[in-house]
């Protein structure tokens, strides 16, 4: 059973997907700050000095507190039952940034493996041993058959 555990766990595949998890995570913190960090403040000011990480709808007031709440932090410590829509706002923007960086690098990858499969062959199968020889060969060097 270990044997085959250790034979799942270094196929390629599982390996590919693991550093593809790994990255991704590192990747959606990063698109996760630059939304909160660099995006969302310039197009809060814009829009007149909107904050929206405070974009907060109160279902029920806090047990501590009542409201109004200046924001979503003071709700949220006075126990009030919000919806946010702030937040939710920044992980759509999040999800169309890394959603859109996805799309950029299959589209590139396909288009790598479309001119891989465009390019013309080398090679030919061998009609007697079935190997993979040169074009340009008369001989196969696997079985010695001459080619015609």
């Amino acid at each position: 059973m270990y044997n085959e555990f250790k034979n799942f766990v270094m196929r390629g595949n599982v390996l590919d997907m693991a550093v593809g998890i790994i990255i991704g995570g590192a990747f959606t913190k990063i698109v996760n700050s630059m939304v909160a960090d660099v995006m969302m403040p310039p197009l809060g000011l814009l829009m007149g000095k909107v904050n929206f990480s405070n974009w907060f709808i109160v279902l029920k007031q806090g047990d501590t507190t009542p409201g109004p709440y200046e924001s979503l932090t003071a709700a949220q410590s006075a126990g009030a039952t919000t919806i946010n829509i702030g937040n939710f706002l920044n992980s759509i923007i999040s999800f169309l940034i890394v959603a859109a960086c996805i799309f950029a690098l299959v589209k590139a990858m396909n288009k790598i493996n479309k001119r891989k499969e465009d390019a013309a062959p080398t090679t030919k199968s061998c009609p007697y041993c079935c190997t993979e020889i040169p074009l340009e060969a008369v001989r196969c060097p696997h079985c010695t058959s001459e080619l015609k």
